[in-house]
């Protein structure tokens, strides 16, 4: 099924309607699809790089008003629609152990993780932001901070180094930016150990 919806949405990039599809996969990666929008926005990027900023806008705005409709899943419909969807995509036990060992600080870092990387997946921590209730305009403020420097750096890559950037971005950079958010993940259990403070995830 994941092969499947890969090879789609990276067919819609050769569409005359494929900045509507960029803005349609960025608003619901964040909570009912499993194919990041990058996938999309990369062959994008490369065939009008003109345009390149302006479809990271067009991700990156998207990519919020979808992370607060996923958000609003997890406060308020749960067991109705996003438990649903996280069974479908096997995400739920990841998702209940997550929910099991993070407190509302752990779960703000992992959205800033998140949306930088992907790690832990976009969708689960979508959710559980809402699940445990992190306050709404943080969580704005850090889906647009986190998952605009994404876009905007794969633009700024694309726009530099073109065609030659593919490949690097498609092996790599993921990469590299999980090891970022990994790091960043890391530093925050050192933080709180220094501190002595109670909450922190398992």
């Amino acid at each position: 099924m994941l092969k499947r919806l890969y090879d789609w949405t990276l067919s819609l990039a050769a569409r005359k309607t494929a900045e509507v599809w960029l803005a349609v996969i960025a608003f619901i990666e964040s909570s009912v699809f499993l194919v990041p929008a990058d996938v999309l926005f990369v062959p994008m990027g490369l065939a009008r790089p003109e345009r390149a900023y302006r479809y990271a806008l067009v991700a990156t705005l998207a990519s919020t008003l979808g992370g607060i409709a996923g958000y609003l899943l997890g406060a308020f419909a749960f067991e109705a629609i996003a438990k649903p969807v996280l069974e479908v995509y096997n995400k739920l036990d990841q998702f209940e152990q997550l929910k099991a060992c993070a407190g509302r600080e752990a779960t703000m870092v992992m959205l800033v993780t998140s949306g930088l990387s992907h790690l832990p997946p976009i969708k689960v921590v979508t959710i559980l932001a809402g699940v445990v209730q992190v306050g709404m305009l943080f969580f704005i403020v850090s889906c647009v901070i986190a998952r605009g420097a994404r876009f905007f750096a794969l633009a700024w890559a694309l726009k530099r180094y073109g065609e030659p950037i593919k490949t690097f971005i498609e092996k790599r950079l993921g990469l590299i930016a999980g090891a970022a958010a990994a790091l960043l993940i890391a530093l925050y259990f050192i933080a709180k150990a220094v501190m002595g403070s109670g909450h922190a995830l398992c």
